[in-house]
């Protein structure tokens, strides 16, 4: 067929002759924006003019809402002046109309009627909105004399004077309902739909530039415009341009489809291939990087947003491009639309991308940028030698079912380094039991392990065995941080009852010191433990290990989603892993036995049919992931506030980090929309000589963000469903089905709660580039993390090959113990990310006086895991931070660490061999374990930091390895320094006992003559 021909033919086919007519125009009104205080009256008005005294007029309102039950919502009529008008009452009121009748109160002028009035904590960061029921303060009397008081209300109100309607106004631009949130009358509706035919679906296309934001109602803008059209746009030479087509199902729509042609040049050869088109609602590129085909249905009445878009080649020849673009849905026929798309001269700016309103960034959502096995330093290649693989610091021997034979540590006991002697962690081979229903243990046999395939950042591996009927096949891929992912599918011949399937760790006695997760705090490991499964609880991994060897496990099964996070737990919890979890018969125990600590975690007894498949998924993360950087850790000074840049040199802060509700950082996880006013603040910080790094996350999205309403239209792919409510503007534009996140009423910043894996995240790191790129960045402060370690690894490639020295990334956590977060520990929570964390900052409600140092360790410190921490809440307790390196972070709490800092930089901290208490080597000790010392060691002197848990003073001598130290006992001088608000100067010998008090400490600089 003829271009021409095909192009006409489109145009027949999604504007048949009997849609094509006259569509009725909807009602004129002028749109705006007002000045009022929302919180007490609302965000919509009327505005109306009076044009004589009258003892009563009436105020046809045509203000054609979208939520729903106007009709028992407030009224509130007011003068010029801002007074209630109390004689007013609602005649009629329905989502398309409004019949008010008020008195005129103060003669002819101006009146306003604000028709949406809420109550409810509206400065709260987290507000609970509700709406004003309606009422009436109208005299009595008055009601009987303007013949309102009885059956006869209507008559006697269309009698009366008419208020003329002057606009419909919003207390703020977002607030706007018009365009596209002016509803269609249900005659409109109807009669549109009775011109359809009974066709399935209806087609309107729409511009990027007016989201398609309903999905109950028909826009009266599309009343006016007609269904039908030509889809596409205008777009520069390389711009990536968005549009939309709204779909309107007549009946229910399933697998809806979108098939482009080529587009071609009208006048010539060139063409843009229906290849670089996207469609966003129906197919994509997932997290990981694998396309996926989404399903989409639409249920009949409802309205669905098409957001598709299309790559224009910067080699396009000016000039428009026509084609077609065909929606189907299965057992309906399909609809045809023309597509034009008219190409200009000028090449696009990074495709568009740097003005967010274009929305090409919408293509980001289908990247896979930096997914792949690139190594991030301080990481080394993967090596292979037969079943031994080894990564940095770590050494994995694999049995023949492909589980671990045993696990290596090579990292010193100070974790400052790496050994050549290593330390064993496992006591016999990880093992896979069945157990038959009479209590035997089924033996495996296979062909061994066969490694599958070998990269620099990454080993693949799978392994087949047999027992009995059982089939066990295992999968699993080594990444060159330490983390193994398993795939263990299990399925049988024949059918059998077990009495048990479990995994067995047998850790070594001495590794197993300590012990976090499964509802236990971060502390010394139990000599004996039991754990159940509960969906209330965020609890499905343990870390089990010592300072400079551990080894974490987590649970999975094949329908794993990543529960939300934080305050939003509960709202979307753990999917119980049927494997695992077993109806409830599954858990874990622990026990000790001799030399032996037991991990068993099982899934109790079960009936196996023939073919079915169970998945005991596993992953394994193998601990300390680096060497602690002491040197970065010591001179990297945060300043966590934006502030002046002279101010912040001034009190010795290097690293800047910017929060969001900041004049250049100003709505939560969108940092796109000041640009320039970002790379101006980075361009000053870096001629300071300091780092630059910003609040950047996915757990939730302002809804400032361009692209809100196109997520939106994804469902719950990337905005997470839920009871919705909330803040005013999400009841009144979003509606329902959402979970409410962070709002600052300061700046009209308003949240939702993302789901916690989507496509979002490639649009995250597309997004973190440009802000490398563009804004200067050159790290991030994340607060939570709400995506998994692989957007992790992509978000460290991306910091990574921008170069440069010093921390790039810091994390925050509160303390998720508590029942709205699910009972989680955030450093088990977030073990996963900890390879490609750079610092941590546990964090708000950490109780730094109370906890014991154990739970000091393994919580806050970040040690076990090569990582280094700062303290937080009330400022956190300096005596006891120094022993793990730890201070609090400028200006954000109580406690000023600057006195601390200068200490540190006159003995050249920076330049030192930390040795912790927790070190066999420790070369300074008080032989109380409940008063603590940590070394740290230059040539010929040292700083002790010496803290206590005791529960009163106690006096205690230092016990002091002189060799160790490189100082002469004879000459030596122990000096503690004074130090504002944390210790006056003292001297001591080298036999005096110290009196320290409790929570209290010393720091001691040991040096020679």
């Amino acid at each position: 067929m003829h271009l021409s021909t095909a192009w006409a033919a489109a145009v027949s086919l999604a504007v048949a002759p009997a849609l094509a007519a006259q569509q009725p125009a909807a009602p004129a009104i002028t749109y705006g924006v007002g000045s009022w205080n929302a919180d007490s009256l609302g965000n919509q008005r009327a505005v109306v003019r009076v044009a004589a005294p009258a003892p009563a007029v009436r105020a046809d309102i045509p203000w054609r809402r979208r939520d729903l039950h106007p009709e028992l919502k407030r009224v509130i009529v007011q003068n010029a002046a801002g007074r209630r008008v109390a004689n007013a009452v609602p005649v009629s009121v329905t989502r398309e109309a409004g019949e008010i009748v008020f008195e005129p109160s103060d003669g002819a002028g101006t009146y306003f009627i604000y028709f949406i009035p809420y109550q409810g904590s509206v400065r709260s960061n987290y507000p609970k909105i509700t709406y004003q029921r309606a009422d009436s303060t109208a005299d009595p009397g008055w009601l009987v004399r303007a013949g309102l008081g009885g059956a006869g209300r209507a008559a006697a109100a269309s009698r009366m004077p008419a208020a003329e309607v002057v606009s419909i106004q919003a207390a703020d631009s977002v607030d706007r309902m018009d365009p596209m949130e002016v509803i269609a009358t249900a005659a409109e509706t109807d009669d549109l739909r009775k011109r359809a035919g009974g066709r399935a679906f209806v087609l309107f296309p729409e511009d990027r530039a007016h989201p398609i934001r309903m999905t109950d109602d028909l826009p009266a803008r599309w009343i006016t415009a007609g269904p039908g059209g030509t889809a596409g746009g205008q777009a520069e030479r390389g711009e990536f341009l968005s549009f939309q087509i709204g779909v309107w199902a007549q009946t229910a729509l399933d697998s809806v489809s979108v098939r482009f042609t080529n587009l071609h040049r009208v006048g010539g050869a060139d063409l843009i291939p229906a290849a670089a088109f996207s469609s966003f609602m129906t197919r994509g590129v997932d997290w990981q990087g694998r396309a996926f085909e989404r399903r989409l249905a639409v249920a009949a009445g409802k309205v669905q947003s098409l957001w598709l878009g299309v790559m224009v080649p910067e080699a396009a020849a000016p000039g428009d491009y026509q084609g077609t673009v065909t929606i189907g849905a299965a057992g309906a026929p399909a609809a045809t639309l023309p597509v034009r798309v008219t190409v200009l001269p000028a090449l696009a700016v990074n495709h568009g991308d740097d003005e967010p309103t274009r929305l090409s960034r919408l293509r980001w959502l289908d990247s896979r940028f930096r997914l792949d096995t690139t190594l991030v330093p301080p990481y080394t290649p993967v090596r292979i030698r037969g079943h031994t693989l080894t990564v940095l610091g770590r050494q994995i021997s694999l049995a023949p079912t492909g589980l671990p034979a045993q696990v290596i540590s090579f990292f010193s006991a100070e974790l400052t380094g790496l050994t050549t002697r290593g330390r064993a962690m496992l006591a016999a081979p990880v093992a896979f039991v069945a157990e038959d229903s009479a209590g035997g243990t089924l033996a495996w046999s296979g062909d061994g392990v066969r490694v599958t395939r070998s990269l620099p950042g990454a080993a693949l591996w799978d392994a087949a065995s047999r027992a009995g009927p059982l089939r066990m096949r295992t999968r699993a891929q080594l990444d060159f941080d330490g983390n193994i992912e398993y795939t263990i599918a299990l399925t049988a011949t024949a059918p059998i009852t077990l009495r048990d399937l479990r995994l067995e760790i047998p850790f070594r006695r001495d590794v197993a010191r300590y012990f976090m997760g499964l509802n236990r705090k971060g502390g010394t490991a139990p000599a004996s433990y039991d754990w159940t499964w509960d969906v209330r609880r965020n609890q499905d991994a343990a870390w089990i290990g010592d300072v400079n060897a551990g080894l974490q496990f987590t649970l999975k099964d094949q329908q794993y989603i990543r529960p939300l996070n934080t305050n939003f737990y509960q709202l979307r919890p753990l999917v119980m892993p049927l494997s695992w979890q077993n109806g409830g018969r599954g858990g874990c125990r622990f026990r000790t036995e001799a030399d032996v600590y037991r991990a068993a975690c099982y899934s109790g007894a079960r009936t196996i049919g023939p073919g079915d498949t169970l998945y005991y998924n596993l992953r394994l993360l193998i601990t300390p992931f680096h060497p602690v950087d002491t040197r970065t850790h010591f001179s990297s000074r945060y300043y966590h506030r934006y502030a002046p840049v002279d101010s912040i040199a001034a009190v010795g802060a290097n690293v800047v980090n910017v929060h969001h509700a900041t004049a250049i950082n100003p709505y939560i996880n969108y940092p796109f929309l000041r640009p320039l006013q970002m790379k101006a603040y980075a361009d000053s910080v870096h001629a300071a000589g300091m780092r630059f790094k910003i609040y950047y996350t996915v757990r939730e999205l302002t809804y400032r963000a361009p692209e809100f309403w196109a997520l939106r239209s994804l469902g719950d792919e990337v905005l997470a469903p839920g009871p919705g409510a909330g803040h005013s503007w999400l009841q009144e534009h979003v509606g329902s089905g959402y979970i409410p996140g962070w709002v600052v009423p300061e700046l009209h910043d308003i949240a939702l709660v993302t789901s916690g894996i989507s496509r979002w995240h490639n649009f995250y790191v597309e997004g973190l580039q440009w802000l490398v790129d563009h804004a200067g960045i050159d790290g991030l402060y994340l607060d939570d993390v709400a995506f998994d370690r692989t957007t992790m690894q992509r978000v460290r490639r991306v910091l990574t090959s921008h170069g440069g020295p010093g921390e790039r990334i810091d994390l925050h956590s509160a303390n998720q113990f508590n029942p709205n977060d699910g009972f989680a520990s955030s450093a088990n929570l977030y073990l996963e990310h900890f390879p490609y964390i750079d610092r941590l900052w546990f964090g708000e409600y950490f109780d730094y006086d109370k906890s014991p140092p154990d739970y000091w360790l393994v919580e806050m410190s970040g040690l076990p895991f090569g990582l280094m921490s700062e303290m937080l809440e009330g400022g956190g307790n300096p005596w006891r931070g120094m022993v793990f390196g730890m201070t609090n972070r400028l200006p954000w709490t109580g406690g000023d660490p600057r006195k601390l800092w200068a200490e540190w930089d006159r003995f050249g901290i920076a330049d030192s061999r930390m040795i912790g208490w927790w070190s066999p080597h420790a070369p300074v000790t008080t032989g109380r374990a409940d008063v603590l010392a940590t070394t740290y060691l230059r040539s010929g002197r040292a700083l002790v930091a010496v803290a206590s848990w005791a529960a009163d003073t106690v006096a205690v001598p230092l016990s002091i390895d002189w060799k160790a130290l490189g100082i002469d006992r004879a000459h030596a001088t122990l000096r503690a320094p004074a130090i504002e608000g944390f210790q006056p100067a003292a001297t001591f010998t080298p036999d005096e006992l110290l009196r320290v008090a409790p929570g209290r400490g010393l720091l001691i600089e040991v040096g020679g003559h």
